[in-house]
């Protein structure tokens, strides 16, 4: 089994992080990757307080660890796939739903025609054990690049996930609703089926997860504050919902 844990440096990590790497590492043998697409948010000193703070709680990794901004030409080479196949299509709409034609476009993906070349509308995921049922009826067209990074979180991660071997994927429920759009990706491309593990989340407040937008409490500061590794690990299991 070969899982990852794959964090973005666009900010500290925090008690949510210290959660999920816990859970990625404890379940095999597990790679790190570096997720830094989003070259808006990313930076070189959040990076360096990933290696910081997972060496700081414990963790080793083989290297060399996987820096996804330096293979945006292997993710173009996807979208270029699967526009030769006529799956895709630009989309110039902005966040405000206007059309904006003096940039590049983003490219979607049309599920409608996904469906026509795989002549199935349903696919399944495996989630600890159970056989995930997946309409692809019901998938709005996912984004394959966007029009300010050039690539996308989807395109990235299934691509990643199939070159590096990825059997088991150890991750958040905040991302199970993303995993129809995976499993769409891997079929199209003939990449291998990993199996889902999505473990509870630890919530900043009953209704909110955790997030490095919001400020939430960084392991840096509690290192900081004195706690110990393991106090912190044991604050996060206590933490984490369900």
């Amino acid at each position: 089994m070969l899982t990852r844990f794959a964090p973005s440096p666009t900010g500290y990590l925090h008690l949510g992080h210290a959660y999920a790497a816990a859970r990625a590492f404890e379940f095999g043998h597990c790679l790190l990757r570096i997720e830094d697409i989003d070259h808006t948010r990313s930076r070189p000193r959040f990076r360096d307080a990933i290696f910081r703070d997972l060496r700081w709680l414990g963790f080793d990794w083989p290297e060399p660890v996987r820096v996804q901004s330096g293979h945006l030409a292997d993710y173009a080479g996807v979208v270029a796939a699967l526009g030769a196949r006529d799956l895709t299509y630009d989309d110039y709409t902005t966040r405000r739903g206007e059309a904006d034609m003096s940039r590049p476009p983003a490219i979607k993906l049309s599920v409608d025609r996904c469906i026509d070349v795989l002549g199935a509308a349903s696919l399944s995921f495996s989630d600890r054990g159970r056989d995930i049922p997946v309409d692809l009826r019901a998938l709005p067209d996912p984004t394959l690049e966007r029009r300010d990074i050039g690539t996308s979180y989807h395109v990235a991660v299934t691509h990643d996930d199939a070159l590096q071997g990825i059997t088991d994927i150890v991750r958040g429920t905040d991302l199970f609703s993303e995993t129809g759009v995976h499993r769409l990706i891997q079929a199209l491309m003939g990449w291998p089926e990993p199996r889902y593990h999505h473990h509870p989340l630890v919530m900043e407040t009953a209704e909110r997860k955790m997030s490095k937008r919001t400020g939430s409490q960084t392991i840096r500061s509690l290192r900081d504050s004195g706690m110990s590794a393991t106090e912190v690990l044991d604050l996060a299991e206590a933490r984490a919902e369900g």
